[in-house]
């Protein structure tokens, strides 16, 4: 059985007093969750004292980028060696405005993917369509070279704890959602190609979230598709309340 997973995605937002006062609303708000893994992935900045704040509870923290070197000369990077002496567990890889805006490229995911399991920490890898490829029909051709790429030369031993973030270009932060029909036609693709990289067994395995534009009153018809594992939230993930009744959907 895949055990859902819900991650907030804060991007470039909050202050260390801002990352406090949402914690200390938050956590008791899903105290009672044992259904999902829950994580907020934030700002390197804040990371460690995130992870201070979240010690004994039932959330994690997450990078949102990290590089895949070791170390080195590499100025404003983070490495995977950094995260783990932080305390971190989990490290989003290739989300689409780190491609867009910072040329992460399917081969630079696929050598993050590698590092991460290296390092054991969770891969949550984000791949999806512009709206223009989905309007040309390349949908599947999309995902596909995304998925293959990410997974070059890696086995499914190694990939036993990835996770995979589908979120259509077109939906993130835009408002537009794609139906829960839509959703899970995508990620039954992804788990398709899944399946030809790692084997049946791993692609039944591996959690697929869903991310563009989650929300409260949406959550709910998303997560009762068979294929969706759960949701990487982008802005209703920056208020307690809202992201909290995202974590406690309804099943």
């Amino acid at each position: 059985m895949r055990k859902n997973l819900i991650a907030a995605n804060w991007k470039m937002y909050k202050t260390s007093a801002e990352v406090a006062a949402f914690t200390r609303e938050f956590l008791p708000l899903v105290a009672a969750n044992k259904r999902d893994e829950i994580v907020l992935a934030s700002p390197a900045i804040w990371l460690k004292e995130l992870n201070a704040q979240l010690a004994g509870s039932n959330v994690s923290a997450s990078a949102e980028t990290m590089d895949f070197h070791k170390e080195g000369a590499f100025t404003g990077e983070i490495s995977p060696v950094m995260l783990v002496d932080a305390g971190i567990r989990y490290v989003l890889i290739g989300h689409s405005e780190r491609r867009q805006y910072f040329n992460e490229t399917d081969d630079s995911v696929n050598q993050k993917l590698k590092a991460a399991i290296a390092y054991k920490l969770t891969p949550i890898v984000c791949i999806g369509e512009l709206l223009s490829e989905r309007e040309a029909g390349k949908t599947a051709d999309v995902l596909r070279r995304q998925v293959a790429g990410a997974l070059k030369d890696v086995s499914a031993s190694d990939a036993a704890t990835l996770v995979i973030a589908y979120e259509p270009v077109w939906a993130i932060g835009t408002g537009k959602t794609a139906t829960p029909e839509m959703a899970e036609e995508a990620h039954q693709i992804v788990r398709a190609e899944l399946a030809k990289a790692l084997g049946q067994p791993a692609a039944d395995a591996t959690r697929i979230l869903y991310g563009g534009s989650v929300k409260p009153d949406n959550v709910d018809s998303l997560m009762a598709q068979p294929d969706i594992d759960g949701a990487l939230v982008g802005g209703a993930s920056l208020d307690p309340k809202s992201f909290a009744r995202i974590v406690n959907y309804l099943a």
